[in-house]
């Protein structure tokens, strides 16, 4: 026999006409999905851009105009309109918080108490337990309530309410197109990924970030990764395209060469991990208090704001965003104790601004806490040892890092976030050092509660993971589990079987005829109304009880297969045949069994990993 000529429309033919007609519908879903992502990123720039306006205004005419406070701003950004002649006050200065508290309060907890706190440990909750859906209204609210936080003085970040407005839309788009939940979930993060990304002006650590975060183990969502990276740099291009390119911070050309400085690095690594679980019990024991007080949840935000204001009286580094203090860090114009105080001052109005219920976000202000405290280790090495340590301002940059980092879980996109944001690509390599150790010693804490410990516990790939392992495993794993039972005998009277179904407690009943083959079965549920008929059960002989179409398994099926039939029917036990001969009976395998076996293979899968 000779194969068929291509040429004369053979199956190779046929193979091509396929190929041909699956890629443009390949092209059409690829290219329908790259404008969803597309579009949630035009929108989180947008967001990006009128949350930059909103904090500007707000803090020319709160801030400057009302208390004469004009914070320095960070190298990348530059202040809108000219600075007022208002002398500074910092009586002002002492209430203004509390204003912005009230305000942010009373909208928040009157329209979305879901918008208090900081809006990123929101965002991971609805990815993990609510199929990424945000109600509508909840962008908006936390972009006007953390706008008045953050300008009254409030200490928080920018990348909190700007997540929000990303992933709010994204998880509006994907509910309006019908999509499934896993999709919203992908288009939630994506613009998670594109507001954070582009008001930060770091689209690769945005896309990375999105992926990391939902996670305490070194875990990426790996399905979010592409998806964000698409929406992270068209939201940064819009953002920039309006503010300007380039980086957020200014910092020295530093490049790491001495390989003795790694000591130092090491010493910063455990100073950042303690100030992170310093950072942590503040904020959380702040939020405990805050809960446990029986006061209006509206006012709340109020008296966070006074307790702000309180150190801010004293302290007026630690208000609102702080960035232009890291600026002055990274080219060692701050002394330790001006850096000390920045840093501790900064970890009690953060807690007191968000954990009251205040709006923010936790980034920024770590980012400020963790370059202090590397202005701190740095200047003080460099003081020792100026020959190991020459440049002090390489600590501020890594300090960023590893901060984050311990607060968070998230060192890969932390490491490439501080490299966005300092334009310093050249200190890799301690960032590296410092982040994993920071990283490996506060595993024990994180800022962000609703992270979970990895996809294995992720109530979002529960059934994955269900349908994973229940996949891997065959009937013929079980044969330990598969009970061997009595058979019925086709021809056996009624009354014969009744004898003996009082002697026993087998639940289903394999029928076989007299060659001994299975030809049917039935449970102790179908003789119900034989049992209670005794005008006619001298009349029935068990093949008339028996179902003829029976539903079996074999030692090659897997149990994914195995539980649906179970369920098909609602039956709690199947019979295992032979895989060649159905009608060769080996025994019953009960749905509990199946059950317990995937229990004690995911406790295995649990235990290997450490979980």
């Amino acid at each position: 026999m000779t194969a068929p000529d291509p040429g004369n429309g053979g199956p190779a033919i046929e193979g091509r006409r396929t190929l041909t007609a699956r890629i443009p519908v390949e092209f059409t879903r690829a290219g329908r999905w790259a404008v969803h992502f597309a579009l949630i990123g035009v929108i989180a720039g947008l967001g990006a851009v009128v949350f930059q306006y909103l904090t500007q205004l707000g803090g020319h005419y709160f801030l400057d105009w009302m208390a004469g406070y004009r914070p320095p701003p960070p190298a990348g950004e530059h202040h809108l309109l000219p600075p007022t002649a208002t002398p500074f006050n910092r009586w002002v200065l002492l209430i203004l918080p509390a204003l912005g508290g009230l305000l942010s309060g009373w909208l928040v907890y009157t329209f979305a108490p879901e918008a208090e706190g900081h809006g990123t440990d929101a965002a991971i909750d609805a990815f993990h337990h609510r199929g990424g859906f945000i109600r509508g209204r909840v962008p908006i609210i936390k972009t006007i309530a953390s706008t008045l936080t953050l300008t009254t003085g409030g200490s928080g970040g920018r990348e909190g309410p700007i997540a929000q407005i990303g992933a709010g839309f994204g998880s509006f788009l994907a509910t309006r197109l019908g999509l499934t939940d896993r999709d919203r979930r992908i288009m939630m993060a994506a613009g998670v990924a594109a507001g954070v990304g582009s008001i930060f002006r770091a689209p690769l650590a945005g896309a990375l970030f999105a992926a990391e975060v939902l996670y305490r183990d070194p875990e990426f969502e790996s399905d979010v990764i592409i998806p964000a990276g698409i929406s992270s740099v068209v939201a940064y291009c819009l953002f920039c395209l309006v503010f300007g390119w380039g980086s957020l911070f200014q910092a020295p050309a530093l490049v790491f060469r001495r390989p003795l400085e790694l000591g130092p690095y090491l010493v910063l690594a455990l100073v950042l991990a303690g100030t992170g679980w310093l950072y942590v019990r503040v904020f959380y024991g702040t939020a405990d208090l805050f809960h446990r007080w029986h006061f209006p949840n509206h006012l709340k935000p109020a008296v966070g704001g006074l307790l702000t204001g309180v150190i801010g009286f004293f302290l007026p580094q630690t208000l609102t965003f702080g960035y232009g203090y890291a600026q002055l860090a990274l080219f060692s114009q701050l002394s330790v104790p001006f850096l000390l105080a920045l840093a501790l001052g900064k970890i009690f109005t953060t807690a007191f601004t968000i954990s009251s219920g205040g709006s923010g976000g936790v980034f920024g202000p770590s980012v400020v806490i963790g370059g202090a405290m590397g202005g701190v280790v740095g200047l003080i090495f460099h003081g020792w040892m100026p020959a190991v340590v020459a440049e002090p301002e390489a600590f501020v940059v890594v300090g960023m890092a590893g901060f984050f980092t311990a607060v968070s879980n998230a060192p890969i996109s932390t490491i490439i976030f501080v490299s966005e944001m300092t334009n310093s690509y050249g200190l890799l390599l301690p960032s590296l050092l410092v982040c994993s150790v920071a990283y490996l010693m506060s595993r024990g804490f994180t800022i962000f509660h609703n992270q979970v410990k990895s996809r294995v516990d992720s109530p979002a790939h529960a059934g994955e993971f269900f349908v994973d392992i229940l996949q891997a495993i065959r009937v013929k794993d079980l044969m330990a589990r598969v009970h061997q039972v009595t058979p019925v005998p086709e021809s056996m009277p009624f009354r014969e079987f009744k004898r003996y179904f009082s002697q026993t407690k087998q639940h289903y009943f394999p029928v076989m005829n007299d060659q001994g083959r299975l030809v049917g079965i039935f449970s102790s549920t179908d003789i119900r109304a034989v049992l209670f008929s005794l005008e006619i059960e001298h009349l029935v002989v068990m093949r008339d009880i028996a179902i003829s179409d029976i539903i079996v398994t074999t030692p090659a099926e897997d149990l994914n297969s195995v539980l649906q039939k179970f369920t098909t029917r609602n039956i709690d036990s199947l019979p295992v045949v032979q895989e060649d001969d159905h009608g060769q009976l080996i025994g019953m395998l009960d749905r509990r069994d199946v059950i317990a076996e995937y229990n004690r293979r995911v406790q295995e899968l649990k235990a290997r990993s450490g979980r």
